[in-house]
């Protein structure tokens, strides 16, 4: 049955969910990649497809921005809608040194200034982390030539923040120096969700920037084309 947020009926989703925060790149992936995409949600202009990739049923939503609306999103598509994995794919800030515009980031783990997970278990320091399969199957992918994959790929810890233009001063290199990949703003709560409802949980994230070296940026047009590496790695994670 339809839920608050999603005008969707039992069946419409697909066990495996593509998420990118943008909804208008969700209708972009479902039209690349998905065989008869069918629209089966659009609450709040927040759009959902589902259709077959090589025959096997995928589905892609929207999540929007932050972490607050894509724990909307992920708690009803996994405990009304019988999803069971939910792959992230957007766009993040790299903050590593051997991070490169355009370079894809597996994320396995997410730190996190926000209190969403701090809530989950009172008195712990919830670790938000992807689930290892998922993780696993997108790096193999990754080796693989076969995937035609272009670009460079890194796995390892990112942070998913609550703020994007404040930042408290001297973080963002201290992140870097404990290895810490890029900044994003969805995935700490994302994993969080997935392990609330023993679900699967991956982000899969396109370089679109770096917050140290600002001098090859991409533009807003390339933020909306330029993450097939990272789409054909989630499709693979989704897919495994």
């Amino acid at each position: 049955m339809a839920t608050a947020h999603i005008a969707a009926q039992p069946g419409d989703f697909a066990p495996a969910v593509l998420m990118p925060g943008d909804p208008r790149r969700a209708q972009r992936i479902a039209e690349a990649i998905l065989h008869s995409p069918r629209l089966v949600t659009d609450v709040r202009g927040m759009l959902g497809f589902t259709g077959t990739v090589d025959g096997r049923p995928l589905s892609v939503m929207g999540s929007g921005m932050g972490q607050p609306s894509c724990t909307i999103y992920a708690t009803e598509l996994f405990g009304q809608f019988g999803v069971e994995r939910i792959i992230r794919v957007g766009t993040a800030g790299g903050i590593a040194e051997q991070v490169e515009v355009g370079d894809v980031v597996i994320a396995t783990g997410a730190h996190t200034d926000s209190s969403m997970n701090q809530l989950r278990v009172p008195g712990v320091h919830f670790s938000a982390v992807a689930d290892f399969r998922l993780a696993d199957a997108a790096w193999r992918a990754a080796q693989n030539p076969a995937s035609g994959i272009r670009g460079r790929v890194h796995a390892g810890t990112i942070i998913s923040r609550d703020h994007f233009y404040l930042t408290p001063e001297g973080q963002t290199e201290r992140l870097a120096r404990y290895g810490t990949l890029c900044v994003e703003m969805e995935a700490a709560a994302l994993y969080g969700v997935a392990a609330e409802f023993g679900t699967q949980a991956l982000a899969v994230l396109t370089v679109s920037d770096h917050l140290l070296d600002h001098s090859k940026d991409m533009s807003s047009q390339d933020r909306e084309t330029r993450f097939q590496d990272s789409l054909t790695l989630a499709v693979a994670a989704a897919l495994s």
